[in-house]
């Protein structure tokens, strides 16, 4: 059996990627503050795929990672109003039951995980073409 890694190594390990840039830069996260030392509250930002109604739009978050991360998922909202059917129209909570990335969390799943996982969605072919919100709308 693998040991297994503190919750704050683990998001110190995530904030490190993060400020990196890794991946295609089509999706970004970071600390909120950085002076949380809890590593609890991130900021997430999405750029929307191309050749979709999401094409040109960013997309803000915000996600909080509960003291049981990575064990389970964090929550995670969009600041930014979209229609997708997997966020609340209200409040912009992802409901992580209707979600593939949130719903068959693993230990090994990351923030960057959720934000590219949420980009795949947006891009298929129930979710590319719904009408949007007006661009700079938030909750």
């Amino acid at each position: 059996m693998a040991a297994r890694v503190p919750r704050n190594f683990r998001l110190l390990e995530e904030l490190e990627k993060g400020e990196k840039g890794i991946g295609d830069g089509s999706c970004s996260y970071g600390l909120m503050d950085s002076d949380d030392i809890m590593m609890s509250n991130w900021n997430g930002t999405i750029l929307g795929p191309g050749h979709t109604v999401h094409e040109n739009r960013i997309y803000s978050l915000k996600i909080h990672c509960g003291d049981d991360y990575p064990e389970k998922p964090p929550a995670v909202h969009f600041l930014s109003r979209v229609n997708l059917p997997f966020v609340s129209p209200i409040d912009g909570k992802i409901d992580p039951m209707r979600l593939n990335v949130l719903s068959q969390w693993g230990r090994d799943s990351s923030i960057e995980t959720i934000l590219v996982g949420i980009r795949r969605e947006m891009a298929t072919a129930n979710n590319r073409k719904l009408l949007q919100p007006p661009e700079g709308s938030t909750f």
